[in-house]
Parts: structure tokens; C-alpha cells; sequence
């Protein structure tokens, strides 16, 4: 009988370098994903205007047809989850991108109320899978050290994007040519990059660490084993694996929910709305109101670059989200408070309180779950959190529509981010033991003493847990 040989020491060096090439490797290209991936979730709100005049959509069916993306996302998100992991991340996020680049190129052709609530759908459907997804990616292939930072540069997409977004969108609107309208085209060339994208993801991307022929076998070797050891530490601190309804069962899973909720109510009310609010400023053409949006933008990357840092240094996760979601709160309140460009002012600063939060937030349930079963929840957490783009636009629209003002939506939005900031102080930063210890590993636990706590590994195989 041949003898098992244990496996060899990990040397730091050769995982900080392998480390290195992945994140250089991947993340320009998840940086610019994400940047397609949000503008063509979200230059809806370029061009509501133009829609109005032209076919006649009017506020409160803009609000339910920009909500109506975040309701097939939400349908559609957790079995995305699952079948990425089943085909393999390289092969599903190729998919995610080419059908919502259809999507959107199709927004173009919209004819009135029930064409535009239908696309809407579809592109929610399309994209559902993304985020999740690249979260499932860090996981096979970066140590939990090196995710935290990773997953700060692929958030910073959004951020980017909304800064880019208005003055690009701006910009194709103004294109004119084959009987098209400039809101046309502007769908039609921001959905085409999306597809152009698939094809350069299916060239680049690997699904595994042990594919990558840009890493030496001993690179490849460093990160297959300390991944693996990392999860056979969870597993050994976690005990026995719990069941998906187990988790669903688990109240902490409703207050992730909660949280991840009212940060996205926050943010899609702002961007859904702010290019509305800039044009009260004055007689402003869509280039300017496009180069106006991009200021809130702007200071909210610095400010979640600064909370990240912060964060990092002074460990008080849930003290930081709190903090943040304050800061939001208090900006929504004040934007109420003067005219249209004190409001524009005070958005600029809820901007730096819900972007920041958002990327605070992420590390708390990442932390809490077991890394079995963590994927599909994480996907779940997401998208019911991600309800909160259906119900600010939707509310958003209903209000101006009826009452002339969004006033009422704006003090809802305070009054949702102040809960919220004293429910993050109930939220469990570290797993839950369910199960006797007698079981454990000592030796390996003392040998990585944290990483029972940080440890973000997902299960390759989740589809039989999840179903």
C-alpha cells in the first residue's frame, strides 16, 4: 500500500505572490464587469424624461418598471447561485453577461408601459447570479486574508459607474441616425459593451486556481491548500454541517436581510432619482445633469476607501456600519430641508453614509455563516436585500405621481437607515456553535486561531445542500 503523504508546509512567499497574480489578473476585468453590470442597471434614470415624451410613461410607471428589475433579480438570483457552481464560474458569468447585454440592447425597442415592465424583468433575471457569483470566485481563489481587499477594488465598480454613467449616458443621448431616438441608442451601445464583454470573459477566466497556467504549479499548490485548510478549520470550529433550512431558521439570516435592505432602499432611491432632482437646479441639458450625478459618486469612492481603512484598523465591524448608515440618514433628512441645490448638497453627503455602508456590511455575514452553505445564503441575503430597488423607485414614483413631491420617500429613507444602524448592533459577527468540540483538531486550530472566524470559504458543491 502506498503511504499518504502530508502535505507540504505552505511557504508565505509563494502564497503572497500567487495571491498578488490573481488579484491582478482578475480584478481589472471584475472592476469593468461591474461598471457595465450598473450602468445598464441604472441609466433608466438618464432617461426618464425622454420616455415620458415620448411614450408616455409617465412617474409612477417609471418607479415600478425601474423596481421591476430588482424583482426578477430577487426570483431569479439563488438559482443562478447554484447553477454557477455546477458549470463553473468561467462558463456562468459568460452566460450572465451575454443575456443581460441582450436585455438591455432591447430596452431600446420599448413601446410603452407593459414592454418596459416587461424588459425591466428580464434584465433583473439576466444579471441575477453576478454579484453572488464573483463572491464565489474570491472564495476558490484567494486566502480569506486577501478577500476582504479584493472584494473592496470589485465594489469600487459601482461607484465608478455612477460616476461615468451620467456624463456617458449624457453623451449617447445625444446620437441621433436610423430613425432611432438618442435614449435608444444610448441602450443599444451600453448593452453591446456587455456582450463584447462576454467574449473577453470566456478567454480570460478559469473556474479554478489548478486551470490557471499563469500561476507555477507551487502557486497553484499554495492556494488549493490553504483554502482547503482554511475550510477544514471552519468545519472543525462549526462542528456538525448545518442543513440550508437550519440557516433559513437562524434570525440573524432575517436581520442581514433587514440591514442589506435598507442600505439598498438608500441607494436605489438616490440613483433612480438624483438625475430628477439635478434638472430642478436649473435649465440643465442631459450632458450637465449626467456631469452633476457623477459628484455624489465621486466622494462616496474616497469616503469608502477611508471607512474601509478605518474599519481595518479599529475592529468594530458593526460600529462602523452604524455609524455609516447615521451619516445616510441624516443626509436623506437633510435633503428635505432647503431647495434644490442644498438637496443635491445633502445628497452628496447621505452618498458617503450608504456607499460606505454597503461595502462595511459584507464582511459581517460572510463571517456568521458556515462556509457549506454560506454561497446559496449569501445569494438569498442579496437578493431579498436587493428588494430595495423595487420598493424606493416604486414608492418614489407613486408619490410624485400623486402628491407632486418625493419629500415623504426621502424621510422614509432617514427613518429606515436609523433602524437599521441600531439593528446592526444585534448582528453576530461570529459563527454559531451548534455542536460539541470534543471533536477538534487542536493542533490544527491553534495553528490558524482567526481563521475559524474569517474564514469566507464556499463549498464547490452546494447545489445538493441547497436543494
Amino acid at each position: 500500500m502506498t503511504e499518504v503523504q502530508p502535505a507540504l508546509p505552505i511557504d508565505p512567499g509563494t502564497l503572497a505572490r500567487a495571491a498578488a497574480k490573481v488579484k491582478r489578473h482578475v480584478l481589472p476585468l471584475f472592476v469593468v464587469m461591474f461598471i457595465v453590470n450598473y450602468i445598464d442597471r441604472v441609466n433608466i434614470g438618464f432617461v426618464r424624461s425622454h420616455m415620458e415624451t415620448d411614450l408616455g410613461i409617465g412617474a409612477a410607471a417609471y418607479g415600478l418598471g425601474a423596481g421591476l428589475f430588482f424583482i426578477g433579480y430577487a426570483l431569479f438570483e439563488v438559482p443562478s447561485n447554484i447553477l454557477l457552481q455546477r458549470f463553473g464560474a468561467r462558463a456562468w458569468l459568460a452566460r450572465i453577461m451575454l443575456t443581460w447585454g441582450a436585455a438591455a440592447m432591447a430596452m431600446a425597442f420599448v413601446k410603452g408601459e407593459t414592454s418596459f415592465y416587461i424588459l425591466r424583468f428580464i434584465l433583473g433575471a439576466a444579471e441575477a447570479g453576478f454579484f453572488p457569483g464573483i463572491i464565489y470566485y474570491f472564495t476558490q481563489w484567494l486566502p480569506a486574508s486577501e478577500r476582504g481587499k479584493a472584494m473592496a477594488v470589485f465594489l469600487s465598480g459601482s461607484a465608478i459607474a455612477s460616476v461615468i454613467s451620467g456624463p456617458v449616458s449624457g453623451a449617447l443621448l445625444t446620437v441621433s441616425g436610423l430613425n432611432l431616438h438618442g435614449w435608444q441608442w444610448m441602450f443599444l451601445i451600453e448593452g453591446f459593451a456587455s456582450i463584447v464583454l462576454c467574449g473577453f470573459v470566456w478567454f480570460w477566466l478559469q473556474s479554478y486556481p489548478h486551470q490557471a497556467q499563469w500561476l507555477s504549479t507551487d502557486e497553484q499548490q499554495a492556494l488549493v491548500q490553504t483554502i482547503a485548510q482554511e475550510q477544514q478549520d471552519r468545519e472543525a470550529e462549526q462542528g456538525k454541517r448545518p442543513s440550508m433550512f437550519t440557516l433559513l431558521a437562524d434570525g440573524q439570516i432575517a436581520l442581514f436581510c433587514f440591514i442589506y435592505f435598507s442600505i439598498a432602499l438608500t441607494i436605489y432611491g438616490a440613483t433612480f432619482w438624483l438625475p430628477s432632482m439635478i434638472k430642478k437646479m436649473g435649465n440643465l441639458g442631459d450632458f450637465e445633469v449626467g456631469l452633476f450625478n457623477s459628484v455624489p459618486w465621486i466622494i462616496s469612492i474616497l469616503a469608502m476607501y477611508g471607512f474601509a481603512a478605518a474599519a481595518s484598523k479599529w475592529k468594530h465591524p458593526q460600529a462602523w456600519v452604524a455609524l455609516t448608515l447615521v451619516i445616510a440618514a441624516v443626509g436623506m433628512f437633510m435633503s428635505t430641508t432647503g431647495g434644490p441645490i442644498f438637496a443635491f448638497i445633502a445628497i452628496c453627503f447621505a452618498a458617503i453614509g450608504f456607499k460606505a455602508a454597503s461595502a462595511l456590511f459584507w464582511p459581517l455575514p460572510q463571517s456568521y455563516l458556515d462556509a457549506r452553505i454560506a454561497a446559496a445564503v449569501i445569494a438569498l441575503i442579496n437578493s431579498v436585500g436587493n428588494l430595495g430597488g423595487f420598493v424606493a423607485p416604486t414608492t418614489f414614483g407613486f408619490l410624485e405621481q400623486t402628491t407632486g413631491s418625493i419629500e415623504g420617500g426621502l424621510y422614509g429613507l432617514a427613518a429606515t437607515s436609523l433602524v437599521a444602524a441600531i439593528a446592526v448592533f444585534f448582528a453576530r459577527s461570529k459563527p454559531r456553535r451548534d455542536a460539541p468540540r470534543k471533536h477538534l483538531n487542536k493542533t490544527a486550530v491553534s495553528a490558524a486561531p482567526n481563521s475559524a472566524a474569517h474564514c469566507q470559504t464556499f463549498d464547490p458543491d452546494l447545489s445538493g445542500a441547497a436543494s
